[in-house]
Protein backbone atom coordinates (compact mmCIF):
# COMPACT_ATOMS: atom_id res chain seq x y z
CA UNK A 1 0.00 0.00 0.00
CA UNK A 2 1.37 3.38 -1.37
CA UNK A 3 2.17 5.51 1.98
CA UNK A 4 0.58 8.76 0.23
CA UNK A 5 -2.73 6.84 -0.06
CA UNK A 6 -2.72 5.44 3.17
CA UNK A 7 -2.45 8.32 5.16
CA UNK A 8 -4.34 10.93 2.41
CA UNK A 9 -0.65 12.97 1.82
CA UNK A 10 -0.94 16.74 0.28
CA UNK A 11 1.55 18.84 -0.80
CA UNK A 12 1.27 22.47 -1.98
CA UNK A 13 3.47 25.49 -2.08
CA UNK A 14 6.77 26.00 -2.95
CA UNK A 15 8.61 22.85 -3.85
CA UNK A 16 12.13 24.03 -3.18
CA UNK A 17 11.14 25.57 -0.28
CA UNK A 18 12.23 24.12 3.47
CA UNK A 19 9.33 21.09 4.16
CA UNK A 20 6.66 21.93 6.95
CA UNK A 21 4.66 18.76 7.89
CA UNK A 22 1.54 19.71 9.76
CA UNK A 23 0.20 16.97 11.77
CA UNK A 24 -3.29 17.41 13.23
CA UNK A 25 -4.40 16.19 16.71
CA UNK A 26 -7.22 14.04 17.98
CA UNK A 27 -10.33 13.73 16.18
CA UNK A 28 -9.01 15.89 13.53
CA UNK A 29 -8.10 15.66 10.21
CA UNK A 30 -5.80 17.62 7.82
CA UNK A 31 -8.38 20.05 7.39
CA UNK A 32 -7.75 22.15 10.78
CA UNK A 33 -4.96 23.53 8.86
CA UNK A 34 -6.59 25.18 6.27
CA UNK A 35 -6.35 28.31 7.93
CA UNK A 36 -2.44 28.28 8.27
CA UNK A 37 -1.39 26.66 4.90
CA UNK A 38 -1.97 30.03 2.85
CA UNK A 39 0.57 31.75 5.33
CA UNK A 40 3.34 29.29 4.62
CA UNK A 41 2.64 28.25 0.68
CA UNK A 42 4.58 30.90 -0.51
CA UNK A 43 7.69 30.03 1.08
CA UNK A 44 8.00 26.48 2.47
CA UNK A 45 6.81 23.11 1.09
CA UNK A 46 4.08 22.44 2.86
CA UNK A 47 3.07 18.84 3.83
CA UNK A 48 -0.21 17.78 5.50
CA UNK A 49 -1.67 14.01 5.83
CA UNK A 50 -4.27 12.00 8.03
CA UNK A 51 -3.12 9.53 10.23
CA UNK A 52 -4.50 6.36 10.16
CA UNK A 53 -8.06 6.51 11.42
CA UNK A 54 -8.85 9.75 10.79
CA UNK A 55 -9.96 12.00 7.76
CA UNK A 56 -9.80 10.74 4.81
CA UNK A 57 -6.80 7.98 5.18
CA UNK A 58 -7.11 3.82 4.65
CA UNK A 59 -9.25 2.21 7.69
CA UNK A 60 -8.32 -0.47 6.08
CA UNK A 61 -4.84 0.32 7.38
CA UNK A 62 -6.08 0.42 10.97
CA UNK A 63 -4.66 -1.50 13.81
CA UNK A 64 -5.46 -1.32 16.95
CA UNK A 65 -2.13 -3.13 18.28
CA UNK A 66 -0.06 -0.38 16.71
CA UNK A 67 -2.25 2.66 17.06
CA UNK A 68 -2.68 1.51 21.19
CA UNK A 69 0.91 3.72 21.35
CA UNK A 70 1.82 7.03 20.13
CA UNK A 71 4.89 5.32 18.88
CA UNK A 72 2.45 4.05 15.71
CA UNK A 73 1.36 7.47 15.44
CA UNK A 74 4.87 8.41 15.55
CA UNK A 75 5.78 5.72 12.93
CA UNK A 76 2.91 7.59 10.23
CA UNK A 77 4.81 10.71 10.56
CA UNK A 78 8.39 9.09 9.77
CA UNK A 79 7.10 6.87 6.96
CA UNK A 80 5.53 10.15 5.41
CA UNK A 81 8.70 11.96 5.84
CA UNK A 82 10.56 8.68 3.92
CA UNK A 83 7.69 8.53 1.08
CA UNK A 84 8.29 12.07 0.40
CA UNK A 85 12.21 12.18 1.14
CA UNK A 86 12.03 14.92 3.28
CA UNK A 87 14.86 15.97 5.02
CA UNK A 88 15.11 18.63 7.80
CA UNK A 89 11.91 19.22 7.54
CA UNK A 90 10.15 21.55 10.03
CA UNK A 91 7.02 19.49 11.98
CA UNK A 92 3.93 21.65 13.65
CA UNK A 93 2.30 19.15 15.90
CA UNK A 94 -1.07 19.80 17.18
CA UNK A 95 -2.37 19.18 20.88
CA UNK A 96 -0.81 15.24 21.02
CA UNK A 97 1.11 15.55 17.72
CA UNK A 98 3.12 17.73 18.99
CA UNK A 99 4.43 14.31 21.35
CA UNK A 100 4.40 12.43 18.30
CA UNK A 101 6.77 14.55 16.73
CA UNK A 102 9.09 14.33 19.60
CA UNK A 103 9.31 10.46 19.57
CA UNK A 104 9.64 11.08 15.51
CA UNK A 105 12.31 13.42 15.13
CA UNK A 106 14.29 11.22 17.83
CA UNK A 107 13.82 8.49 15.73
CA UNK A 108 14.66 9.62 12.52
CA UNK A 109 16.58 12.56 13.31
CA UNK A 110 17.53 13.34 9.40
CA UNK A 111 14.29 13.90 8.67
CA UNK A 112 12.92 16.34 11.35
CA UNK A 113 15.30 19.49 11.89
CA UNK A 114 12.60 21.73 13.83
CA UNK A 115 9.74 21.44 16.38
CA UNK A 116 6.21 23.79 16.48
CA UNK A 117 4.19 22.48 19.31
CA UNK A 118 1.03 23.99 19.76
CA UNK A 119 -0.83 23.40 22.65
CA UNK A 120 1.05 20.66 23.50
CA UNK A 121 0.60 18.21 26.44
CA UNK A 122 2.86 15.31 27.31
CA UNK A 123 0.43 14.17 30.03
CA UNK A 124 -2.94 14.67 30.45
CA UNK A 125 -3.35 13.36 34.15
CA UNK A 126 -1.79 15.36 37.68
CA UNK A 127 1.21 13.33 38.86
CA UNK A 128 2.23 14.19 42.35
CA UNK A 129 3.64 18.20 41.74
CA UNK A 130 3.14 17.77 37.89
CA UNK A 131 -0.01 19.27 36.81
CA UNK A 132 -1.39 18.25 33.85
CA UNK A 133 -5.41 19.07 34.74
CA UNK A 134 -6.86 16.00 35.22
CA UNK A 135 -7.56 13.38 37.69
CA UNK A 136 -6.74 9.83 36.89
CA UNK A 137 -10.60 9.63 38.06
CA UNK A 138 -11.62 12.65 35.37
CA UNK A 139 -9.61 10.98 32.64
CA UNK A 140 -11.71 7.14 33.19
CA UNK A 141 -14.60 9.00 33.01
CA UNK A 142 -14.01 11.01 30.05
CA UNK A 143 -13.21 7.30 27.99
CA UNK A 144 -16.07 5.64 29.72
CA UNK A 145 -18.09 8.20 28.23
CA UNK A 146 -16.59 8.35 24.80
CA UNK A 147 -16.49 4.72 24.61
CA UNK A 148 -20.40 4.31 25.38
CA UNK A 149 -21.62 6.87 23.21
CA UNK A 150 -19.23 8.17 21.05
CA UNK A 151 -21.43 10.24 19.12
CA UNK A 152 -22.89 12.11 22.56
CA UNK A 153 -19.34 12.61 23.96
CA UNK A 154 -18.41 14.50 20.53
CA UNK A 155 -21.06 16.80 20.81
CA UNK A 156 -20.46 17.52 24.57
CA UNK A 157 -16.67 17.98 24.58
CA UNK A 158 -15.76 19.10 21.50
CA UNK A 159 -17.42 23.08 22.32
CA UNK A 160 -15.51 22.67 25.71
CA UNK A 161 -12.31 21.82 23.99
CA UNK A 162 -12.51 24.45 21.44
CA UNK A 163 -13.26 27.11 23.98
CA UNK A 164 -14.61 30.39 22.22
CA UNK A 165 -18.38 30.29 23.48
CA UNK A 166 -19.21 33.47 21.73
CA UNK A 167 -18.33 31.48 18.22
CA UNK A 168 -20.16 28.82 18.51
CA UNK A 169 -19.33 27.76 14.64
CA UNK A 170 -15.79 26.30 15.89
CA UNK A 171 -16.96 24.27 18.64
CA UNK A 172 -19.85 22.69 15.78
CA UNK A 173 -17.06 22.64 13.20
CA UNK A 174 -15.29 20.54 15.93
CA UNK A 175 -17.81 18.80 16.97
CA UNK A 176 -18.18 17.74 12.89
CA UNK A 177 -14.72 16.51 13.16
CA UNK A 178 -15.00 14.39 16.08
CA UNK A 179 -18.06 12.69 14.73
CA UNK A 180 -16.76 11.99 11.07
CA UNK A 181 -14.11 9.86 12.90
CA UNK A 182 -14.63 5.77 12.70
CA UNK A 183 -16.04 5.75 16.52
CA UNK A 184 -14.05 2.24 17.05
CA UNK A 185 -10.80 4.30 16.28
CA UNK A 186 -11.39 6.97 17.87
CA UNK A 187 -11.46 5.05 21.14
CA UNK A 188 -7.74 3.40 20.32
CA UNK A 189 -6.69 6.79 19.70
CA UNK A 190 -8.72 8.21 22.64
CA UNK A 191 -6.82 6.34 25.06
CA UNK A 192 -3.68 6.11 23.42
CA UNK A 193 -3.65 10.35 23.94
CA UNK A 194 -5.26 10.59 27.17
CA UNK A 195 -2.93 7.61 28.98
CA UNK A 196 0.44 8.91 27.58
CA UNK A 197 3.41 10.16 29.34
CA UNK A 198 5.73 11.64 27.44
CA UNK A 199 7.38 13.70 30.08
CA UNK A 200 10.91 11.46 29.97
CA UNK A 201 10.54 11.94 25.95
CA UNK A 202 11.34 15.49 25.88
CA UNK A 203 14.21 15.00 27.44
CA UNK A 204 15.51 14.11 23.94
CA UNK A 205 14.75 17.24 22.49
CA UNK A 206 18.19 18.67 20.87
CA UNK A 207 16.38 20.61 17.50
CA UNK A 208 14.92 24.49 17.54
CA UNK A 209 11.51 23.79 19.23
CA UNK A 210 9.13 26.68 19.82
CA UNK A 211 6.23 26.00 21.98
CA UNK A 212 2.68 27.54 21.48
CA UNK A 213 0.58 27.90 24.35
CA UNK A 214 -2.87 29.50 25.12
CA UNK A 215 -3.68 31.98 27.54
CA UNK A 216 -6.88 29.81 28.26
CA UNK A 217 -7.12 26.25 27.58
CA UNK A 218 -8.71 23.43 29.08
CA UNK A 219 -6.95 20.59 27.55
CA UNK A 220 -3.59 21.75 28.09
CA UNK A 221 -3.62 24.39 30.59
CA UNK A 222 -0.12 26.78 31.31
CA UNK A 223 1.29 25.06 33.86
CA UNK A 224 1.94 22.37 30.91
CA UNK A 225 3.54 24.59 28.53
CA UNK A 226 5.84 25.96 31.17
CA UNK A 227 6.69 22.49 31.86
CA UNK A 228 7.35 21.58 28.50
CA UNK A 229 9.28 24.61 28.04
CA UNK A 230 11.29 23.67 31.29
CA UNK A 231 12.12 19.97 29.98
CA UNK A 232 13.67 21.19 26.30
CA UNK A 233 16.67 23.37 26.46
CA UNK A 234 16.76 26.28 24.27
CA UNK A 235 13.08 26.32 23.42
CA UNK A 236 10.83 29.40 22.73
CA UNK A 237 7.87 29.47 24.62
CA UNK A 238 4.88 31.73 23.15
CA UNK A 239 1.13 32.64 25.05
CA UNK A 240 -0.58 33.36 22.15
CA UNK A 241 -3.54 35.96 22.48
CA UNK A 242 -6.13 32.86 22.13
CA UNK A 243 -8.52 30.74 23.82
CA UNK A 244 -9.04 27.00 23.75
CA UNK A 245 -7.19 24.33 21.96
CA UNK A 246 -7.12 24.94 18.73
CA UNK A 247 -5.41 28.39 18.28
CA UNK A 248 -5.12 27.63 14.36
CA UNK A 249 -8.94 27.91 14.20
CA UNK A 250 -9.63 30.27 16.65
CA UNK A 251 -6.75 32.85 16.72
CA UNK A 252 -5.03 32.03 13.21
CA UNK A 253 -3.47 35.49 12.34
CA UNK A 254 -1.58 34.82 15.92
CA UNK A 255 -0.92 31.54 15.15
CA UNK A 256 0.44 32.17 11.63
CA UNK A 257 2.36 34.80 12.85
CA UNK A 258 3.86 32.82 15.71
CA UNK A 259 4.90 30.25 13.20
CA UNK A 260 6.21 31.87 10.48
CA UNK A 261 8.47 34.14 12.75
CA UNK A 262 10.04 31.21 14.28
CA UNK A 263 10.64 29.89 10.33
CA UNK A 264 12.58 32.50 9.30
CA UNK A 265 14.61 32.61 12.35
CA UNK A 266 16.03 28.59 11.72
CA UNK A 267 18.71 28.31 9.53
Amino acid sequence: MKIEHRNNITVVGDPQGRPVVLAHGFGCDQNMWRLTVPALAEKYRVVLFDYVGSGRSDPSAFSEVRYSSLDGYAQDVVEVCEALDLRDAVFVGHSVSAMTGVLAADTAPERIGALVMVAPSPRYIDDGTYRGGFSTGDIDELLASLESNYLGWSSAMAPVIMGNPERPELGEELTDSFCATDPDMARVFARTTFLSDSRDDLKKVTVPTLILECTQDVIAPREVGAFVHRAIPGSTLVTLDATGHCPHLSAPEATNEAITGFLASLR
